[in-house]
């Protein structure tokens, strides 16, 4: 299926649009925003730009839509679900090569991206399960309890770049399953996939007005912030904007979750197999050129671990095949703006000037048959210090650190030491040592000889310290908790005929 582009008068690139009550919602060119190839540097569509007007047009649709939405039964949406759960798996390869355009990620990684998606739409198509409530007859003489879950009325996600279909299908499914109405502020960098979606949505017989896409920047999200409509968000990207997001939206009344950034750590024991090791360390920390929150930016080697993993390391990133991502063989894309390609040609500058070990440098890579492409190599540090502003910031690119310390506990403490904490791993062959980490180390989510993290789709998802704002996490239990409100239920009815004697005492259980 192809996305639904508005033809925009002398362009040549189609302007795609935002999706609203059910359909697409045209904008003048005027209104609108490049959209880059990041291999090639050309301009390949338009994306609107929203405000406050166009938030306010989503919000009132999806109000609108919500009581029918809140009332139909628990099976009748699960059949939606089921449709939509199809129809993303008929047309994940569309989707796919929508966020390898977009994005530059490589086609198998962002296949893959869709799949773990699509666990989350699986979890959600059996939703009327989790939602069920506990009933306790007899609780005192002639009183019965009962909970129930209802929604909240109108949901937010607001979601970044780099999944533009993998993070928020972790958000939409579980708050849509549970009766709430949905609006969504994606990246516009990568507005393919989001396109896609919307109309998968609507031929999965989703009601109009239930799923909304606004795209913008700071004034849509600050008018998502402060509308009166909205009840809910849940919002993934970095740090200080996820404070601001959270601060604000709790100030207006709103229930917020906010996942934000990392610093993520592999410890790596003298006992570990270095070859396994190795292949985890540049997968994790190259894969979609280092755009992933759970990539592990940092390698701390225990005792001797780093002097035999750095050589197998460097065998490994120089025969890493950079290049457009749906080129196939293809192992590295390109970065996805410009702008953050210069950034981390920063970052890589101020490791240098801070006496970093430059053991691979990836401003020297190019393509000569893409000059005007996004492209940078892997760069590996080694000697990298809790001092270096590169061990404590998220660079968000193909930019790895060797940490040496001596002993396990050093290791540990400078995991938990961190001011992010997001997900971790250890490698080792030693079954006590892994079980030690997996109960000692205060990050959330954990690897144990697996560089990358992710839990399984019905599993929640998030982090600490500076890496979440929020008492919940995202998906799973925590998710169905977010996105909704419980109520607690005491009732009694009296025997015809019965009258109980007029009393002032605190009512008690027997």
């Amino acid at each position: 299926m192809a996305t639904t582009p508005v033809a925009v008068a002398e362009s040549t690139v189609p302007t795609l649009s935002h999706w609203i009550d059910g359909r697409p919602v045209e904008v003048p060119p005027e209104g609108t925003a490049p959209v880059f190839d990041p291999a090639t540097g050309a301009v390949i569509a338009r994306v609107p730009r929203g405000g406050a007007a166009e938030v306010d047009l989503a919000v009132i649709a999806a109000q609108r839509a919500f009581p029918a939405w809140r009332d139909m039964p628990l099976i009748a949406r699960s059949h939606i679900f089921f449709a939509y759960r199809e129809l993303v798996y008929r047309h994940r390869e569309d989707l796919a090569r929508l966020i390898s355009r977009d994005h530059g990620k490589t086609f198998p990684d962002a296949l893959g991206e869709v799949l773990r998606g699509l666990e989350t739409i699986e979890f959600a198509c059996g939703l009327p399960v989790h939602l069920a409530g506990i009933n306790t007859p007899g609780v005192s003489t002639n009183v019965d309890t009962h909970t129930l879950r209802q929604p909240l009325g109108v949901a937010v996600g607001i979601t970044p770049f780099n999944f533009p279909v993998m993070v928020p299908m972790w958000i939409y499914p579980i708050a849509m399953a549970c009766g709430n109405t949905f609006v969504w502020k994606p990246s516009s960098h990568t507005p393919g996939a989001t396109q896609l979606q919307a109309e998968l949505w609507k031929e999965a017989g989703l009601p109009a007005g239930v799923f909304n896409v606004v795209y913008g920047g700071r004034e849509a999200v600050s008018a998502l912030l402060v509308h009166p409509g909205v009840d809910a968000i849940q919002f993934v990207g970095s740090t200080p904007v996820g404070r601001h997001v959270y601060e604000t939206g709790t100030a207006h009344g709103k229930r917020v979750g906010a996942y934000t950034a990392a610093k993520n750590a592999m410890v790596v024991l003298p006992d570990a197999d270095m070859e396994f090791t190795a292949d985890s360390a540049v997968a994790s920390g190259y894969g979609s050129a280092g755009e992933r929150c759970m990539a592990q930016t940092l390698v701390i080697g225990v005792g001797d671990a780093a002097d035999r993993l750095r050589p197998l390391m460097e065998e490994r990133i120089q025969r890493l095949k950079i290049g457009p991502g749906l080129d196939p063989d293809v192992d590295m894309g390109p970065i996805y703006s410009a702008e953050h390609r210069a950034s981390i040609v920063e970052w890589i500058d101020k490791g240098v000037a801070e006496g970093a070990e430059l053991v691979a440098d990836g401003r020297r890579f190019s393509r000569p048959d893409h000059p005007d492409g996004f492209f940078l190599g892997a760069t590996l540090f080694d000697h990298v210090t809790p001092a270096m502003e590169i061990y404590q910031e998220e660079i968000f690119g193909p930019v790895l650190g060797i940490v040496r310390v001596a002993t396990y506990d050093e290791a540990l403490a400078l995991v938990n030491g961190h001011k992010y904490g997001n997900g971790t791993a250890i490698f080792t062959t030693d079954g006590g040592a892994g079980r030690r980490f997996e109960l000692e180390v205060d990050v959330p989510m954990i690897g144990i000889n697996i560089p990358i993290p992710v839990p399984a789709g019905y599993l929640s998802f998030g982090g600490t310290r500076g890496s979440a704002f929020g008492d919940l996490k995202m998906r799973g239990e925590d998710g169905i908790r977010f996105f909704t409100q419980e109520k607690m239920v005491t009732l009694r009815w009296p025997a015809p005929g019965r009258r109980e004697k007029l009393s002032l005492v605190f009512p008690g259980n027997s």
